[in-house]
């Protein structure tokens, strides 16, 4: 059985980790990987990643969505999958999935997951916080989205950032709940 997930990619900082989420899942021989990135996306990944980042993100991608096509498969319910992923997650996309406002794909992808019932992953990028970003994830926490900064595990004694960003990406797709196997490396005492 294919698994279809959907990988969405906001303006925030930490487009690292949404382009090794995209790599992880396209290697994964049971997932079909819909992708969606907008426009302030585009310019993070062009910026963090490098101009070539996104061309590699799209060759990773089974299907990659414009941001403005909210006809697109991926934003009906009557479409199967899996979960999404939006990672990172800025907070004006927290906001208005909190919010329940769906003007892009993304959005919409996203609301779909949370009246479908299905998982939704959001890698929640901001610091510090203000009362209302807290409010925002309270909110989606509620609806059921599943918040999850990207927090480094530093008790793994990283030596690198891709040390870093690889294991935040596997503990994301683990979130999924795909996979029998855990991609992230369990905690042994």
């Amino acid at each position: 059985m294919t698994n279809r997930v959907i990988l969405g990619i906001s303006g925030a900082s930490g487009a690292l980790i949404g382009l090794e989420i995209g790599k992880i899942l396209s290697a994964m021989e049971d997932v079909e990987l819909h992708v969606v990135v907008t426009s302030a996306a585009r310019r993070t990944i062009a910026h963090e990643a490098g101009i070539e980042a996104l061309g590699r993100l799209i060759g990773h991608a089974d299907y990659f969505h414009a941001e403005a096509d909210i006809g697109a498969s991926i934003a009906s319910g009557s479409f199967h999958t899996s979960g999404m992923i939006v990672a990172p997650c800025s907070m004006r996309s927290l906001a208005a999935i909190a919010s329940g406002l769906t003007d892009n794909l993304l959005l919409r992808a996203a609301d779909v997951q949370l009246k479908e019932r299905r998982r939704l992953v959001l890698l929640a990028r901001e610091t510090p916080l203000h009362l209302g970003h807290l409010r925002n994830m309270v909110s989606v926490t509620e609806i059921g989205a599943i918040v999850m900064p990207p927090v480094p595990a530093f008790y793994r004694k990283p030596t690198s950032i891709d040390e870093v960003v690889s294991h935040l990406a596997a503990r994301a797709v683990d979130l999924l709940q795909i996979s029998s196997a855990r991609l992230a490396v369990e905690w042994q005492g």
